[in-house]
Formats: C-alpha cells, structure tokens, sequence
C-alpha cells in the first residue's frame, strides 16, 4: 500500500550531511529522539494555551514536518554511525506514541472553535496508537517492525498538518472535518491489519 513512507529513502539523503555534521559535534541519536519528543509536547501544550487563535495552527504542519526529519536522523544516526541500543529503541517507540497522543490530543482544544468535535480526533488517536502497537508487536513475535500504510505516522502527520493549514488560513472545520476523522480512523485501523497480515506472511 502506497504510503509517504516510501520517500523516505529519499529524505534521507537530503539529510545525511546534516547527520553528519550533527555526529561530528558530539550529538547522538537518542538526544534527538528526545528532542523530537519534548518539541512534540511543547507544541501541543502551547495549541491547548492557544486555542482560538487561528494561527496557533500553523505550529502544527511546521512541528510535524520537523518531528519527521528529527525521526528520520535519530534512525539514520543509529544504523550510520554505531549508535544503535536497546535504550535508544524504547526512546523511539515510546517517543514516537507519546508525540502523536500529544500533538492530535490538542486538535481537541485548538479545533473546537472551529465547529470541531472532539469525539472524532479521540477515536484517530486510538487507531495511530494502535498502528505503532501492531507494529512493534509483530516484530517482538520474530517478524520485522513493519511500517505498512496507508496510515503509517508519515501519512498521519502530512494529512493532520494539512488539515490544520487549511483551517489556520481560514477554512471553517465542522461536519466535513469529523468525516475526514473518521475516515482517517478506518485507515488507521486498515493499517494495523495490513501489519499484521504483511507480518505473519514474512514470518
């Protein structure tokens, strides 16, 4: 299933002389898991202070956008450059959980008054939470950690930064945004079905 994931490769390359500078000045990879994750939590405390301030929401595709590079050069640091632990992987999944909880749990306030719900961005967060769980637990039953779309974290954070752009420039939210919710639900929960299904065909 095609996913934003798949650029990664690519976005990675456009990285790689950032990562090496950042190694050659003492940073390691788990630093920059946590990092991401502080910047995560920040943002969403600061959308929860905001709320109603229309332009509060363009802090969202800006974090998202940086939570991705950050999480594509932790990763890159590890396997590039010998950095890789056990630590470091319980840093990036439960970083990688609490970031999302944290930056969609905000749409709630930031959102509502814009005709928002909050039900809808509730059951998101469970199903996102539910890709990352799927993930990790295949590969803790022998299979590899799978990244399987068409709502992988990359797809989650191009679509939730869209659609805070679109209402920070003045799009009302309301009805249509609680369908595209819950459409983004069901596309969550397809992708942890895809994981597991793509996972027990490897194993």
């Amino acid at each position: 299933m095609t996913s934003v994931y798949d650029l990664k490769p690519r976005f990675q390359a456009l990285l790689r002389p950032l990562v090496g500078a950042l190694v050659a000045r003492g940073v390691t990879a788990n630093q920059v898991t946590i990092a991401a994750m502080v910047a995560s939590i920040a943002t969403a405390l600061a959308l929860w202070a905001l709320a109603g301030v229309r332009a509060s929401l363009f802090l969202l595709p800006v974090v998202l956008f940086l939570r991705m590079a950050l999480n594509a050069i932790d990763g890159m640091i590890a396997r590039e450059h010998d950095q890789k632990s056990r630590l470091g992987a319980i840093l990036n999944e439960v970083g990688d959980v609490v970031s999302d909880a944290a930056l969609y749990l905000a749409l709630v306030p930031a959102l509502a008054p814009y005709g928002a719900h909050g039900w809808p961005i509730a059951f998101f967060v469970v199903a996102a939470i539910l890709t990352e769980f799927v993930g990790v637990l295949v590969e803790a039953l022998g299979a590899g950690r799978r990244y399987d779309g068409p709502m992988g974290k990359s797809d989650r954070a191009a679509v939730i930064g869209a659609i805070a752009f679109l209402v920070g420039l003045g799009v009302p939210a309301g009805w249509w945004l609680d369908g595209i919710m819950l459409l983004l639900t069901l596309l969550a929960v397809w992708t942890s079905f895809n994981r597991a299904r793509h996972a027990l065909v490897e194993s």
